[in-house]
């Protein structure tokens, strides 16, 4: 339970609003401080594109999903607004886009979660742009003769924004918050430089995660061309029917299960042993290569602390974590160096859950700790560089031969002794080295993404405080 003594005045600054939410989440403090700062403030209605018409939520619908590029358009939920790479969503039926405008999002939108957990934001990539949107989150567009779009996306995540959004929610299973909730939010403007040079950072951050994910796509094709074959399309693979039934007289004794005898991802097999294919598990080392890891997680303030990821929020350019004991996981293999490929080890096998999704661990990242449901993937740089075998890992046919070797019930899991030998196709010294320095181009994007965002907000906190003192 959380408690919190608040004075009785902040009852009647509120509208008397007797639930909990807006003097537990911090948005009273903000609103007092922003009441103390002597520069202009705009209600975020004034610095939306046609008033409030420029702050929306996506239509309710019932979507029509494709596996067709042809006849699809990519579809962001609310979580994967939050995700550095937009490479593997789920497609709308173009018709169905077509029909209602209000699915499309646009470059340079502030996006914020407004249904379950409430005001997480993400600005809108040049990726983004054409991309369809689901209504559980809103979309904020801003005038840029008005505002620039990079401020006003700083000023809503940082400290005083998120507080003043997430003040509005209401409902008690279910949290929403609805235009209406935030149309009247106080918007402070500051220097025209200031604004501007935050809006750049903003600017540069958004081009950063969009080039991680282009210059990762490219480094996964060029390495499969090389291959001799191309990457394998979610509607290529589910339309192949050999799945529904087939005849195998190679059973050993491994396993039983007749999806890890599954024709589709064998031919897969074939074509990356053929390609010189060594096993996974012996690129990488022992000590970590493993997927499941057991152990007792002690809460603790962040300065006492690491940041724990598990699955969902690893996969997040602004990952929110569980702040655990920094001694009680100390020699428990937890931690992992820069380049690390971790691999959700388990989960279901919904067709974009991110069971089987390979995810590279940068520089910014490695302070972080990862739950034991990712199989760790360290390689012994000897051997393979690391840049190489995540372009291998994150490609489609990857992710189809990691799914055929599933064990378990409900949760899947990899089986261990087919993970350690899932092949690697291997090419020449040189070549292996363009795709390793394209996937180190990828990070150092990724990670100048991280610092400009972060010194974005930086800025404007800084400035705010700077004006209230």
């Amino acid at each position: 339970m959380k408690t919190k003594a608040v004075p009785s005045g902040w009852l009647e600054f509120d509208g008397r609003r007797l639930d909990c939410g807006p003097y537990m989440s911090g948005a009273l403090e903000a609103k007092v401080l922003l009441e103390r700062l002597t520069v202009r403030k705009d209600a975020l209605r004034d610095v939306t594109d046609q008033g409030i018409t420029g702050i929306f939520n996506g239509p309710r619908f019932a979507r029509s999903y494709v596996d067709d590029p042809a006849h699809g358009v990519p579809f962001l939920g609310s979580t994967d607004i939050l995700k550095a790479d937009l490479t593997h969503l789920p497609m709308l039926s173009r018709k169905q886009v077509a029909a209602n405008p209000r699915f499309i999002v646009r470059a340079h939108w502030t996006l914020i979660t407004c249904s379950g957990t409430i005001g997480r934001m993400a600005y809108a990539r040049s990726e983004m742009d054409g991309m369809a949107g689901s209504q559980h989150f809103m979309r904020v567009v801003p005038d840029p003769e008005k505002i620039p779009p990079g401020y006003l996306y700083a000023y809503l995540s940082s400290k005083f924004g998120v507080p003043l959004v997430v003040g509005g929610t209401y409902g008690s299973i279910i949290q929403q918050i609805e235009p209406e909730h935030i149309v009247n939010l106080p918007v402070p403007r500051l220097s025209s430089t200031l604004e501007a040079k935050v809006h750049s950072l903003a600017e540069k951050a958004a081009r950063g995660l969009s080039d991680y994910s282009r210059l990762c796509s490219r480094a996964t094709d060029d390495l499969l061309s090389w291959v001799g074959t191309t990457d394998v399309l979610p509607q290529r693979w589910l339309d192949d029917r050999r799945s529904i039934g087939w005849s195998e007289d190679q059973i050993g004794t491994e396993t039983f299960r007749s999806m890890n005898y599954d024709p589709r991802a064998k031919d897969l097999w074939r074509i990356f042993e053929r390609a010189n294919g060594a096993p996974l598990g012996s690129l990488c080392q022992p000590e970590y290569f493993k997927g499941k890891n057991i152990f007792k997680r002690i809460d603790a303030e962040p300065e006492f602390g690491v940041m724990l990821l598990g699955q969902r929020n690893a996969f997040r350019f602004r990952p929110e974590g569980r702040w655990i004991s920094r001694t009680s996981v100390e020699r428990q293999g937890l931690h992992v160096p820069a380049l690390t490929t971790l691999i959700p080890s388990h989960g279901t096998l919904g067709e974009h859950e991110l069971y089987c999704r390979a995810l590279i661990v940068t520089p910014s990242m490695r302070d972080f700790v990862f739950s034991g449901d990712f199989f760790r993937c360290v390689p012994d740089e000897a051997k393979v560089h690391p840049g190489y075998l995540f372009a291998f890992l994150r490609s489609n046919a990857a992710f189809r031969m990691l799914r055929s070797i599933s064990i378990g019930g409900k949760q899947q899991e990899q089986h261990p002794s087919l993970m350690w030998r899932l092949p690697v196709p291997r090419l020449s010294a040189e070549r292996e080295q363009k795709i390793a320095d394209q996937i180190e181009k990828a990070v150092a994007a990724y990670d100048d993404a991280v610092s400009a965002d972060k010194h974005a907000r930086a800025l404007v906190e800084e400035a705010i405080e700077e004006e209230a003192s």
